[in-house]
């Protein structure tokens, strides 16, 4: 591959850039679904794919990350996510089709009763084969990545977490603790329980669509593929030594220094826009100083979360409002700005080293 190129595609995969090159490709994605799921157009996707990689596998440094044992079973998945998430897309385009026609969907015309012998234990036997073949082939090519036993004066850099973990461990970087590791996991799972109780739409069970769901299906793929597919990505191969951010084609140096400027809302506000110092106590209240110090970052957190969801039921939203009723539409709303504060947060940090909104260290309270 061309140095120039491999330049380009490093200069692309900063996070900023990377993210929004990410959402834009979602986007473009459920907006012409039915063109990109075309054979043709999955046949070029595939052999891009492999192309890529084949000749990126060539530099050495791309190679050392790819290629590390703990990363390969990542790679697969990320393909096989990407590989059937388009056959499911595809599925959908071929029964709105059918639809817009007044046909049933493909699924319908598939029986509901099969014989257990020998349908569905022959081909569980065959999966069986196929998967011990794999799993004796892959434990002969690559070692096991076993590492010495742990030693707390030695901490491997970077230290990662396993995959299924890098999403928490990236939201840690910019949400307090409290945050990454309880309020929002805790609210994915409660927001996976309440779709049912949430969107009363009945179309679509049973068989794959896209135009008779598009609101519910974008959110929740947004969801898996950018809060979560996109954070793997990042913490498996783009984060580095000292958790510092490396293109992949770019060398791992583990005294590279990144100078991080962040700062809070408050201090971007008192100090540097209006060149005075942080109030501290008001009327002999540290308690009302700290709300005037915190009051931009709070009315913020408040219109966020109190305005916007009357301004998207009044305008944006508002079909949908009156489909499901006020109740369910605040529910859905506070989840859904919820989960797009991830990308906010992230991409206020990366554009312009905005820590926290609101930042009260005095009471463990940042946000």
């Amino acid at each position: 591959m061309p140095e120039g190129l491999k330049e380009i595609i490093n200069q692309l995969s900063s996070p900023a850039l990377f993210t929004m090159l990410s959402i834009g490709v979602f986007i473009a994605f459920l907006y012409a679904y039915r063109q990109v799921t075309r054979k043709a157009v999955g046949v070029a996707m595939l052999v891009g794919f492999f192309a890529f990689l084949a000749l990126s596998y060539q530099d050495v440094n791309f190679r050392h990350i790819v290629a590390k044992p703990d990363n390969v079973p990542i790679t697969m998945m990320l393909f096989l996510v990407g590989f059937f998430s388009w056959v499911a897309f595809r599925q959908a385009a071929q029964n709105d089709e059918r639809i817009a026609l007044g046909e049933k969907p493909l699924e319908a015309l598939e029986s509901d009763k099969f014989h257990v012998w020998p349908d569905l234990v022959y081909i569980e036997f065959i999966a069986l084969i196929l998967c011990t073949a794999v799993l004796i082939v892959w434990s002969i090519v690559l070692k096991a990545p076993l590492e010495e036993p742990a030693n707390p004066s030695a901490s491997p850099n970077p230290a990662k977490a396993p995959w299924y973990f890098l999403g928490l461990q990236e939201m840690l970087v910019y949400f307090d603790p409290w945050i990454a590791g309880v309020v929002l996991p805790g609210l994915a799972i409660v927001g996976l329980m309440a779709i049912p109780y949430i969107d009363k739409n009945p179309k679509g069970n049973g068989y794959y669509t896209f135009r008779e769901r598009p609101f519910a299906i974008s959110v929740f793929m947004f969801g898996f593929m950018i809060l979560s597919m996109l954070l793997i990505i990042l913490g498996t191969f783009l984060r580095g030594p000292n958790w510092n951010f490396f293109g992949p084609y770019e060398q791992w140096d583990i005294n590279k220094i990144e100078a991080l400027v962040n700062v809070n809302l408050s201090e971007l506000i008192w100090v540097r826009w209006w060149r005075t110092g942080l109030p501290h106590d008001v009327l002999g209240s540290p308690f009302l100083g700290i709300l005037l110090r915190e009051i931009f970052g709070i009315i913020l957190v408040l219109a966020y979360l109190g305005v916007l969801p009357v301004v998207l039921a009044k305008k944006f939203m508002r079909k949908m409002y009156e489909e499901i009723g006020g109740a369910r539409f605040a529910v859905m709303v506070f989840l859904l700005l919820m989960m797009m504060s991830m990308p906010i947060k992230m991409l206020l940090r990366w554009l312009f080293n905005l820590k926290y909104i609101v930042a009260i260290p005095e009471y463990f309270f940042n946000i």
